[in-house]
C-alpha cells in the first residue's frame, strides 16, 4: 500500500510503539500522577520530564505547556479561554476563510458566546492572508490573530513574521494564535523566537498516537480553561494526565525535531518530481510554488476528485479529496475556493500529503497507476 494521506494522519512511528508497550506492560507507571504515594510520585516525575523535554524542543518554557487530546481541544481552548477572561483586550477577533475547521467554528460561536465580531480577511492566490487588508483591519479593539502556520489543504506557510511585525506595528496587545498542527516537524519551532503567543500541536500528525496533543500559552497570559476539574495541570486542563500519551507524543517529537532537515530534504525530492509529471498529464497543480513540500494539491483533467480517489484506492494507494474533518461531507474545498480556484478545478482536486516514511519508489508508482487509470477510463 502507498499512503499518501499523512495530513490526515500518520502511522505511530516503530519508536513510539515500543515506548507504549513498554510502558503499557511496566508495574511501575501505571500509578496517578497526582497521587502522593511512590507510585504516584514516580508517575509525576515522569510527566513533568515528559514535559520539560517537550519544552526543550520546542524552546519555551515547561510551564507554558499542556499536554491535551488533539488540536481541535487546544483551538477551543485558546481561543474561547482567552476571549472569556480578556473581555476588555477587544472584541474583534481576525482570521481567513481558509483556516482549520477547529478555528472557524470556534471564533464563530465565539461570537454567541462573548460577543466578540470575527473580521474574515481576504486569502490570496498563494494562499496567504492579504497583509495590506490585515494591517488596515487591526486596531484597538482588536483580540486576536487565529491563523494556521501551515494550510492542510494547499501547503501555504503562513508569512509569520511579516505578520508579527503588522500587529506590532497596528496594536502591541493583539495576541497571536498559530494553529502547528501541520508544521510541526517539517518547519523549525521555536517558540521563543516566534513571538507568537498561542500554539496548538497534535501528536498524530508527526507519528505519534491519536489522542495526543500539546498546548503552549506564553507565560503572562491567562485564560480560562475550557476543562474544569480536579485542577490538574495547573488547572488548565484537568483530568487525569496520561503518562503513557505524555510519552507517545515527546517520543514523536523527539524524532520529528532529530529527522526534520533529512525528512524534508527527502520530501521535497518527491514533491519536485510528481509535480513535473502530473503537469505532463495535464494536471493542475493547486499549491503554490513556495508551499510546503509535505503537502500536494492537484486537480486531475476529466476526473472528479472522489472518482480519482477511489480509482487511486483500487491500487492501494491512500489520498484525500479535502481536510479528513470535512471529507464526508462530499462538499468542494472551501479552501481552494477562498484562493480563487475556480470550483470545476477544485472540483477535480485531491490532496497527496507526505511523511518521512514516504519514497521515490512510491512517487514513481504514484505516476505509473494515474497513466493505468488514464488508459482504464479512457476504453469506457
Amino acid at each position: 500500500m502507498i499512503y499518501f494521506d499523512n495530513s490526515a494522519t500518520t502511522r505511530p512511528s516503530p519508536k513510539v510503539a515500543e515506548v507504549l508497550s513498554r510502558e503499557l506492560l511496566s508495574d511501575e507507571l501505571y500509578g496517578n500522577p497526582g497521587s502522593i504515594h511512590k507510585l504516584g510520585t514516580k508517575a509525576s516525575r515522569s510527566y513533568d520530564a515528559a514535559l520539560k523535554k517537550a519544552a526543550d524542543l520546542l524552546h519555551c518554557g515547561a510551564d507554558e505547556l499542556y499536554f491535551t487530546s488533539c488540536g481541535t481541544e487546544n483551538t477551543n481552548t485558546v481561543i474561547e479561554g482567552y476571549l472569556s477572561r480578556n473581555r476588555r483586550a477587544g472584541k474583534t477577533v481576525i482570521t481567513t476563510g481558509t483556516e482549520h475547521k477547529a478555528t472557524l467554528e470556534t471564533v464563530k460561536r465565539a461570537e454567541t458566546l462573548y460577543g466578540s465580531k470575527t473580521v474574515y480577511i481576504k486569502t490570496l492566490p498563494d494562499g496567504t492572508p492579504d497583509l495590506e487588508e490585515l494591517e488596515n483591519s487591526i486596531d484597538d479593539d482588536t483580540a486576536m490573530l487565529c491563523f494556521t502556520h501551515v494550510n492542510n489543504e494547499s501547503g501555504a506557510i503562513l508569512p509569520l513574521e511579516k505578520i508579527v511585525a503588522i500587529r506590532d506595528r497596528k496594536n502591541r496587545n493583539t495576541k497571536i494564535f498559530l494553529d502547528c498542527v501541520q508544521s510541526l516537524g517539517k518547519l523549525p519551532i521555536d517558540l521563543s523566537g516566534m513571538k507568537t503567543d498561542m500554539a496548538s500541536f497534535s501528536g498524530h500528525k508527526i507519528h505519534s498516537v491519536k489522542g495526543t496533543g500539546l498546548m503552549y500559552i506564553r507565560k503572562g497570559i491567562n485564560i480560562d480553561p475550557l476543562i474544569v476539574g480536579g485542577g490538574q495541570q495547573k488547572g488548565m486542563r484537568s483530568g487525569t494526565q496520561s503518562l503513557f500519551l505524555a510519552d507517545a507524543f515527546v517520543t514523536a517529537l523527539e524524532e520529528a525535531v532529530n529527522d526534520r532537515k533529512e525528512a524534508y530534504e527527502r520530501v521535497e525530492k518527491i514533491n519536485l518530481f510528481l509535480r513535473e509529471e502530473l503537469v505532463k498529464r495535464k494536471a493542475v497543480i493547486n499549491s503554490p510554488a513556495d508551499a510546503l513540500p509535505f503537502v500536494l494539491n492537484v486537480a486531475f483533467d476529466g476526473f472528479e476528485s472522489e472518482t480519482m480517489l477511489h480509482a487511486l484506492e483500487s491500487f492501494d494507494i491512500c489520498v484525500s479529496t479535502v481536510s479528513a474533518c470535512s471529507s464526508k461531507t462530499k462538499a468542494v474545498s472551501y479552501v481552494l475556493l477562498e484562493m480563487g480556484i475556480p470550483r470545476k478545478t477544485a472540483a477535480n482536486s485531491v490532496r497527496l500529503s507526505f511523511s518521512k516514511f514516504n519514497t521515490m519508489e512510491e512517487a514513481e508508482k504514484f505516476i505509473e497507476t494515474v497513466d493505468k487509470i488514464y488508459e482504464l477510463y479512457a476504453l469506457k
